[in-house]
């Protein structure tokens, strides 16, 4: 590796976030790899570029399912070292939250490696319990059914235990219990030998996460029973004669949990809930620790809301030794774990390749002939012109504050119209460099004020770039998440601009302008300088977790266009293409009839021929544009390949 590559890798953080899965080639460009420490790699860029030919330009999905694979086995393999360690008797297993990515290909993948070790699924609603009774399982693997539920809810989840599944329908609310018992009374009756599932209860835990989530967890939490809820789920139980069929508690203190001390807090005292009702005589066998094992976006290894201060292994360490000292306090057997971390196992394995479709000009530019002060000039743009000639590394500050003063004056003074339109111009044009010059002497000192940070944001660059943040990046908007942004190419040279991104949607919010440090987060990224005629890609990294099935159709720009990758010795070979959102497909969505739209539009231009307004061939041409139009792609065709 170059001394430039290593360089680039640092400013990016690669190494930090990364998780072993991605790095710098010989060429500049960014690589993927197939698990942690593995040889075999693909260069985004060739993938980019193989993709365009077949007609499939950016903003594009890219998915790795290895990585999928990998982040499964890494899980697997931390919980086994430490429940060897901790002498611990009970099983881990998982089961994947659908929630945190329903989409199919990620299921199917999770499902073909998570089998191995008997992982299951999670089902929040109707719909991902549909999905899940039909995808195939291991025969010992869990699906566990979780959010609030009505009869028809409930009765899926009996169809599920009935065609062989280990199905846990976890209470919520008691009203849930009465739907429960009552099905199973009425199953019972007429198929005796018919399986039932099993039940779980959650508990509202005191102990609260930490991080965007916290409000998950704690006595305000929105799910969970309490301790007198609980009693009376364990009492109506014994009265049907069906306390048999509890066997799992469960609890979740929240999503993204940064700090490794509020989960083992979590930990103890839902271990010492699990173990009180196991000496009231229960059958508990499994503890649900929930999810919200935390991805490390930004690498600081920190509590920040965007980092974790654990990694895998100590996770796991933390809730095998906790759980344990607890049973082993109370003399209850070690539970059998199920753990819920859908983020930590999606994450990595999807980016998002975006090409910078131009950059907005936020400051005034000269574009004629240099500026050239005469006496007729006002005076505050001859003050303006002094100010630009003279600033200097010592004087700077000074400077920069006289011409805040100056330019207040030039916009006072236009108002009232005492000077002209010209005379603004031109201060304008000196104000910027005079911005310009100050913040170059700022930079160059050791500590910079936080005027000048702010300086080097609004000098910043804006790349517009060919995506919707609120589609593919819900969680930036809604929740200011960070995501590693990186360029697939050209990392072995220095980057000499300072930028933010603007998406193409029609909303101001439709920006990111805060990026992921190992020490702060950085209100700039530095990227490349945009050269005419030539493509510059970016990646948005990890975002496999929420993102996609967040997104929503602000502007009907609809889903990007995917790719499902797979790495081998060779680089990588494209398995699967899958189409972008077309017009047709999100106007469809919006409800509006296709050929209704285009009977419209015939209409408008029929009108224009009667009025001799169009001829016969222009009027064709339209209606052919028009109605072949329907089938484009929602977002920007690339400026390089106008």
């Amino acid at each position: 590796m170059t001394a430039v590559i290593e360089q680039i890798t640092e400013k990016y953080g690669i190494e930090n976030w990364g998780a072993g899965y991605f790095s710098i080639n010989r060429k500049g460009n960014l690589v993927v790899h197939a698990s942690e420490g593995d040889t075999r790699g693909a260069d985004l860029k060739e993938i980019v570029d193989d993709l365009r030919k077949r007609g499939i330009n950016p903003p594009i999905l890219l998915r790795f399912p290895q990585l999928i694979v990998s982040q499964i086995r890494r899980l697997q393999r931390a919980f086994k070292n430490s429940i060897k360690e901790y002498e611990y008797k009970g099983k881990h297993v998982c089961v994947y939250p659908m929630k945190v990515n329903q989409n199919r290909a990620v299921v199917e993948e999770y499902l073909k490696e998570g089998s191995k070790y008997d992982f299951g699924l999670e089902a929040g609603s109707k719909a991902e319990l549909y999905a899940a009774l039909a995808m195939e399982q291991s025969e010992d693997s869990l699906l566990v059914v979780n959010g609030f539920k009505d009869e028809e809810f409930i009765q899926l989840a009996f169809t599920g235990a009935r065609i062989g599944k280990r199905v846990f329908i976890v209470i919520e609310k008691l009203s849930e219990l009465d739907i429960t018992l009552k099905l199973a009374n009425e199953i019972k009756r007429k198929y005796p030998h018919a399986s039932l599932p099993m039940l779980g209860i959650r508990v509202k835990l005191y102990s609260k996460g930490s991080g965007k989530w916290e409000k998950s967890g704690g006595e305000a939490a929105k799910f969970g029973l309490t301790t007198t809820e609980i009693l009376e789920v364990i009492r109506r139980l014994e009265k049907a004669g069906q306390s048999n069929l509890l066997r799992l508690l469960h609890f979740h203190i929240g999503s993204q949990l940064t700090d490794i001390k509020r989960i083992k807090s979590a930990m103890r005292e839902a271990a010492r809930v699990y173990a009180k009702i196991r000496q009231i005589g229960l059958p508990i066998e499994y503890l649900d620790v929930g999810g919200g094992m935390a991805v490390d976006y930004d690498g600081s290894k920190t509590s920040f809301e965007s980092s974790a201060n654990y990694n895998a292994q100590e996770f796991a360490n933390d809730v095998i030794y906790s759980i344990k000292n607890i049973c082993d306090d109370e003399n209850v057997p070690h539970p059998n774990i199920i753990q819920e971390s859908g983020r930590y196992m999606a994450a990595y394995h999807a980016m998002l390749i975006v090409n910078v479709q131009d950059e907005i000009e936020t400051v005034v530019e000269d574009f004629a002939e240099p500026i050239v002060v005469t006496e007729d000039d006002p005076q505050v743009v001859k003050e303006l012109y002094d100010l630009r000639e003279h600033i200097n590394a010592k004087n700077y500050q000074e400077y920069y504050h006289d011409a805040l003063e100056n330019r207040e004056e030039l916009f006072t003074m236009f108002n009232l119209g005492l000077i002209s339109l010209e005379d603004r111009g031109k201060g304008e044009v000196l104000f910027w460099d005079i911005c310009e010059k100050a913040d170059y002497f700022a930079q160059k000192k050791k500590y910079v004020s936080e005027e000048f940070d702010e300086l080097r944001r609004l000098l910043c660059a804006k790349y517009l770039t060919n995506f919707s943040v609120f589609r593919s990046v819900p969680d930036n908007w809604a929740l200011e998440q960070l995501f590693p942004i990186v360029p697939i190419h050209k990392l072995n040279k220095k980057p000499t601009e300072y930028a933010t991104l603007c998406d193409i949607t029609c909303d101001s919010d439709g920006i990111i302008e805060k990026f992921v440090d190992l020490h702060d987060v950085k209100r700039v990224l530095e990227l490349h300088e945009l050269e005419k005629g030539e493509p510059y890609y970016l990646a948005i990294l990890l975002i496999g977790a929420y993102q996609e099935v967040m997104g929503n159709n602000h502007n009907l720009f609809g889903f990007p266009h995917e790719a499902h990758i797979h790495i081998d010795e060779d680089g990588y070979i494209i398995k699967k293409v899958l189409h972008g959102s077309t017009l047709a497909d999100m106007l469809t969505q919006a409800r509006y009839d296709i050929a209704h739209l285009q009977e419209n539009f015939r209409r408008y231009v029929e009108k224009k021929v009667k009025e001799e307004e169009l001829s016969k061939k222009e009027a064709n041409e339209l209606i052919e544009l028009y109605e072949k139009k329907a089938n484009s792609y929602t977002y920007l065709l690339p400026n390089y390949q106008k």
